[in-house]
């Protein structure tokens, strides 16, 4: 090796990549390091804007600037599909969302004899750094974040408190475990919390699931300008931003079709938007999720059919894939090993994929292409602006 080697690219988990395989923690591509390891920054090398960089697990590419950080995206779909040898037709230009719009996240926190600290967790370690500023939070959320460390500097307990926090049509959804709040005094101060700083909704978990305490009105999120039922712990996207461009692609790569099934349908992120020239059947295992986007699709009177199915259990057959126009589907990280097997094996022609996870989506590709489709179309995606987590959607033909 050189004495100096400039870093070509950045690996999965964050860290800079040398020509002759050498990784370098908080490097990017145009960085210099040394034979000692010293590292020179590059034209690509900027200064975190957050305090809290390195130590905050919730963000580990903030040295790198908005170059570095979309090739990084962009390279890990492509690279994923490359690595099963599925060849890629048009890559799109990948998307990234920007500083403060992530509109969910989940907090740590725990009592302490000065207080108590409340943030995100340190990379691989379940010390919590004391948040006092957040790039990536819409401003909603990080305005709750010094109220809810007072909270729980009086009210917390022993163990950690874990607060998920998510913004609504009507305001945030905040979730508490690790408070039991079981006397009087201590219920009363929750509901004057959730009152004074308007919280649309206060739930209490105490190791048996959420229990709302606060909700004034019925909670909500708008997909597609359908205002849906938000049940506890149902999947939102994180950020709306990213939602619009994954659902635009989905829009985009399904017209024509007539009939769409959209399985792992959720509350309906895409079954919304697909519907009215065409018709819709959602399929879902989460019964809470199903049951809202039934509701939803029934009061507006949307053309779109809710299934309450188990698609890792039970995935659609061929023989019913067959019978659609297009199939969209958005599975969890795991993927969908067993429904793409029967996708492959049906007559299907068009199918709208989109993934959080490019591994397991690149091996479900796989068998799409080994059963004749052609990957046309692939669209990297960057909602956790400044983590190694990507997303993508990508059109398959046949």
């Amino acid at each position: 090796m050189s004495e100096t080697e400039i870093i070509q690219r950045i690996a999965a988990r964050g860290d800079g990549v040398t020509p002759s395989g050498r990784h370098v923690a908080r490097g990017v591509p145009g960085d210099a390091v040394g034979a000692d390891g010293t590292l020179t920054p590059g034209p690509h090398h900027v200064i975190p804007p957050c305090r809290h960089v390195p130590a905050c697990g919730g963000c580990q590419l903030q040295h790198a600037d908005e170059t570095a950080l979309r090739q990084f995206v962009t390279d890990r779909v492509v690279h994923a599909a490359e690595a099963q040898d599925v060849a890629v037709g048009e890559v799109l230009p990948a998307h990234l969302s920007p500083p403060n719009s992530r509109r969910r996240a989940t907090l740590h926190a725990l009592r302490t004899v000065k207080g108590a600290v409340l943030g995100f967790h340190e990379g691989g370690s379940h010390r919590i750094v004391d948040m006092r500023e957040c790039h990536i939070l819409v401003p909603e959320l990080f305005a709750l974040v010094e109220p809810l460390r007072k909270l729980v500097a009086t009210h917390g307990e022993r163990q950690a408190v874990d607060i998920e926090l998510t913004l609504a049509d009507q305001g945030v959804d905040c979730i508490v475990k690790g408070i039991s709040a079981e006397e009087l005094a201590a219920t009363e101060a929750m509901l004057d919390f959730a009152r004074d700083h308007a919280l649309a909704r206060l739930s209490l978990d105490r190791g048996y699931g959420p229990e709302t305490v606060w909700e004034p009105d019925p909670l909500t999120v708008s997909l597609s300008g359908v205002a849906v039922p938000f049940p506890h712990g149902s999947f939102l996207q994180p950020t709306h931003d990213g939602e619009s461009v994954l659902v635009e692609d989905a829009v985009d790569y399904l017209q024509g079709a007539s009939t769409v099934a959209d399985l792992f349908s959720g509350l309906g992120t895409f079954a919304f938007a697909l519907a009215g020239p065409r018709k819709v059947l959602a399929v879902e295992a989460a019964r809470d999720a199903h049951l809202a986007c039934k509701a939803a699709a029934n009061g507006r009177q949307a053309p779109v059919l809710t299934l309450h199915r188990d698609l890792f259990r039970n995935p659609l057959q061929a023989e019913e894939a067959s019978r659609f126009g297009a199939i969209l589907l958005d599975p969890p990280r795991a993927g969908a090993r067993e429904q793409i097997a029967q996708i492959a094996a049906s007559t299907a022609t068009r199918v709208a994929y989109v993934s959080c996870n490019p591994a397991s989506w690149a091996r479900d590709a796989k068998v799409l292409v080994d059963a004749g489709f052609r990957l046309r179309k692939l669209r990297p995606v960057g909602q956790f602006r400044w983590s190694t987590h990507v997303e993508l959607t990508s059109y398959f033909t046949r």
